[in-house]
């Protein structure tokens, strides 16, 4: 799967994984040592995340039902836990700087596909 900044045009991920279930969504990208720039994790529903266990930064978008961003946190360090927005459906867990480096913010629309 891909995910496209729909505001700027700008690509976040053109190998997007899916965590769709509790499985899934329990590992996330832990035991990964790294994401490249292109890789991302899609984990639905999703409300909050955290980077407990985890061994690199990463960018974490919120989306609404809609895809539309949120709130974005930038560069969460390893072992943090990121709040919680009641409005957000899923959650875009992409490399660090890459919110920064595709001028995502609140307000723009994501597309999956």
């Amino acid at each position: 799967m891909q995910a496209v900044n729909s505001t700027s045009n700008q690509q976040l991920a053109s190998n997007l994984v899916v965590a769709d279930n509790f499985p899934r969504r329990m590992i996330g990208l832990l035991g990964r040592k790294s994401l490249v720039s292109d890789e991302g994790l899609w984990i639905k529903p999703c409300m909050g995340v955290h980077t407990f266990g985890m061994r690199f930064p990463i960018d974490v978008v919120f989306l609404t039902r809609e895809r539309c961003v949120l709130n974005v946190r930038k560069d969460v360090l390893p072992n943090r836990l990121s709040p919680v927005y009641l409005s957000a459906e899923s959650i875009l867990e992409l490399p660090a700087g890459k919110v920064e480096a595709t001028a995502t913010k609140v307000g723009d629309y994501i597309k999956i596909f």
